[in-house]
């Protein structure tokens, strides 16, 4: 899941971009992109049953045909909405071409490229690109990335047919994996490490956690339905969740690493290196105790 802005990064993916580190370096983009990419295709593997239920859970009584996806990423929302949707086109919009490319591959693997159409575009530019009359639009990990999303919110609202539907999905920030009490040299790492991440959205990420039924309230929708779902995937871990417990961890180290303000001492950032290290007793790799836990937020909001 990447962001509709030039230098976001993540749809569905929580949790993944690190703001304040562009350093104008293409080389650094590049890889920064592909490790995102990378972490993108994984959570949409990890948690391709929890976006299953979301799309089986949204309130229609006949499925749409003309289906928008703001934010698309690598597609795990693309895809699913076309699973869930057999008549339905998909329209998919991200401000990353790498994103973009990547998510035709995955389509036409899928049988599916004729019915998806990938457009490029930055959503906080003051003009929009035709986007056509949707029945439904799905903005999942990216609205709290706009820098007016109040706007956006309104410009959807005018995007919709009348009577359509906006599914808005929002993650409770980056998952956690490991017990409590690990590692053993620094028992509540990830909580501290969640910490200040905490700080360093508070200004970077104004939006996450805001009132999005308040929002959506604001800007002409009837919220139908709304809704909490947690995850829970238990050990011991598959190769998916070990690589995407490894990603996660590792985006989380790059921002921690800018962080203004954090919890973090320096015992802490060299258990956590520790931690990343795949030769480490301790390290990622190694470990049967890991659990994907987190929160989607989801919001079902009617144009009427």
């Amino acid at each position: 899941m990447s962001h509709p802005r030039p230098q976001a990064a993540h749809h569905g993916a929580p949790h993944a971009h690190v703001h304040g580190q562009e350093n104008g370096h293409e080389h650094d983009h590049e890889h920064d992109t592909a490790s995102q990419a990378e972490l993108l295709d994984l959570d949409a593997e990890v948690l391709a049953e929890h976006t299953a239920s979301i799309t089986a859970w949204l309130p229609f009584e006949d499925g749409p045909r003309r289906i928008v996806d703001l934010g698309c990423g690598t597609g795990a929302g693309t895809l699913a909405l076309l699973r869930r949707f057999p008549a339905a086109q998909v329209t998919a919009v991200d401000s990353s071409a790498p994103h973009l490319h990547r998510l035709r591959a995955k389509a036409a693997a899928a049988g599916v490229a004729d019915r998806v159409r990938l457009v490029r575009a930055d959503l906080d530019a003051p003009a929009w690109p035709d986007l056509g009359a949707p029945e439904l639009v799905w903005a999942s990990a990216s609205l709290h990335h706009m820098a007016d999303p109040d706007k956006t919110l309104r410009q959807v609202h005018d995007l919709l047919a009348p009577g359509g539907l906006l599914a808005v999905v929002e993650p409770a920030g980056f998952p956690r994996f490991l017990p409590e009490d690990a590692p053993a040299d620094a028992p509540g790492l990830e909580e501290r490490c969640h910490a200040a991440l905490g700080h360093h959205h508070a200004e970077y990420v104004p939006h996450r956690g805001a009132d999005w039924a308040g929002k959506l309230t604001g800007a002409g929708f009837a919220v139908e339905a709304e809704r909490t779902l947690a995850v829970d995937i238990a050990p011991p871990p598959t190769e998916t969740v070990t690589r995407y417990a490894l990603a996660t961890l590792r985006r989380m180290r790059d921002a921690v690493a800018v962080a203004v303000a954090t919890a973090l001492t320096p015992d802490d950032l060299t258990a956590l290196d520790r931690l990343l290290d795949a030769e480490s007793p301790d390290g990622i790799p190694r470990r049967t105790d890991l659990r994907v836990r987190t929160e989607r937020a989801v919001w079902a909001a009617r144009r009427p």
